[in-house]
């Protein structure tokens, strides 16, 4: 991969026939049952103080397929059930390493159905993708180009809950960059706005969940009177999940317009580095955090940014930059959550919103210049830079 050329995923949605579906069905069920398989025999040897790697379950797959009980094995592509091994040493690594909680089985009504296929596993050509055990190609909706003279390096299948097929195609890519930027922005999260920035503008919140939410409660009262293990009840899930789709691919099309245009229009970007997890655990406003999907946001910001060559700073959560003025530095001792405009004992007045984001922009931009007051912070998805300021004295 040369400068400045990344990996991106494009994902599109196609529509199979019956015996295409049949087979992406049977591949996700082996696909499940190597990674349960697996993981069990990892497990198995965890408590006996014993490391398997990957090479030794690529050997326990091969003698899985020569038993008669596992023979099915044979009839899908062996491609998926490789690449799922090769997931669960890269889920044992985030283990041993602590960044992630031990491996936990695949559930056949829960875990997300999908299968991945390296270039030995696929075929594209003339904008057509066949994949293994398949003779004609998949019925795939191009809803934008891939980049000219690109091969997929991987695909992966899958199907949601609500009954949608995607094929994700992972390319090298070299997005275009726009011209530099040299404008800075701070960002302060919210939920009765969803972002202010420090320029003073206010990005309303679109809240989706509240907007769908008799449809979704319509659906899933619908589903609770349902027999469990019935026709009627997986059609009636099935309709619920139709809702939730919805409410996610609304979301994230906002998200994604969103973070699209403050990477291009801005060069360094200073936010929060809120706990999301924590904050949710506040059963009173967990469903509206929820909606305004702050970590997603985050993530797309700070992707987006590396591919363009932007900068996203975090300032840590600590930073009491709604009490703090912005104008002459004056810290508030108290400053409720129903107080939505304030004036300093130096006379400005305040948008609590615009303050907090001018603070926060404030704070980034010094810490990265220059460090004075800085801790060292834990880090942070993505790579991006993350810092921690001490909290200002009052003035005399």
């Amino acid at each position: 991969m040369t400068a400045n050329q990344v990996k991106r995923a494009f994902k599109y949605r196609f529509y199979p026939t019956d015996a295409q579906a049949a087979e992406l069905s049977r591949t996700f069920g082996c696909v499940r049952k190597v990674y349960n398989l697996a993981l069990a025999a990892r497990t198995e040897a965890w408590t006996r103080q014993e490391r398997v790697n990957y090479n030794a379950t690529s050997a326990m797959l091969t003698a899985w397929k020569k038993t008669d009980e596992l023979a099915y094995l044979n009839d899908v592509s062996s491609v998926p059930l490789q690449q799922c091994l090769r997931h669960l040493q890269a889920a044992f690594a985030g283990f041993y390493g602590k960044r992630a909680r031990y491996p936990r089985f695949k559930s056949k009504k829960r875990s997300r159905k999908s299968a991945e296929y390296t270039t030995s596993g696929f075929r594209f050509r003339d904008g057509r993708l066949t994949l293994a055990k398949m003779t004609d190609p998949l019925d795939i909706v191009w809803s934008r180009p891939l980049p000219e003279g690109a091969i997929p390096s991987t695909v992966t299948v899958s199907q949601d809950a609500a009954g949608r097929w995607f094929a994700s195609m992972l390319c090298d890519d070299k997005p275009a960059m726009p011209a530099p930027a040299n404008a800075t922005v701070g960002i302060d999260a919210g939920l009765t706005t969803l972002l202010t920035l420090s320029t003073g503008e206010k990005i309303a919140n679109s809240r989706h969940e509240r907007r769908d939410r008799v449809r979704l409660a319509r659906a899933q009262r619908n589903l609770a009177k349902k027999q469990k293990g019935s026709a009627n009840r997986a059609k009636a899930r099935r309709r619920a999940a139709k809702v939730y789709a919805r409410i996610a691919d609304r979301r994230r099309d906002h998200l994604h317009k969103l973070t699209t245009r403050l990477v291009r229009e801005n060069q360094t970007l200073v936010i929060e580095d809120l706990s999301v997890r924590n904050m949710v655990k506040n059963h009173k406003l967990a469903r509206a955090i929820s909606d305004a999907a702050w970590s997603e946001f985050r993530s797309m910001l700070e992707y987006k940014a590396q591919w363009y060559g932007r900068e996203v700073i975090a300032v840590d959560r600590f930073f009491p930059s709604s009490k703090l003025c912005s104008a002459c530095g004056t810290l508030q001792s108290k400053m409720p959550l129903n107080i939505r405009t304030w004036t300093c004992d130096c006379g400005t007045v305040h948008d609590r919103d615009v303050n907090a984001a001018k603070n926060i922009l404030a704070v980034g931009l010094t810490a990265t210049a220059c460090g004075d007051g800085v801790r060292p912070q834990r880090s942070t998805p993505g790579g991006q830079s993350s810092v921690k300021q001490e909290t200002p004295r009052r003035k005399p």
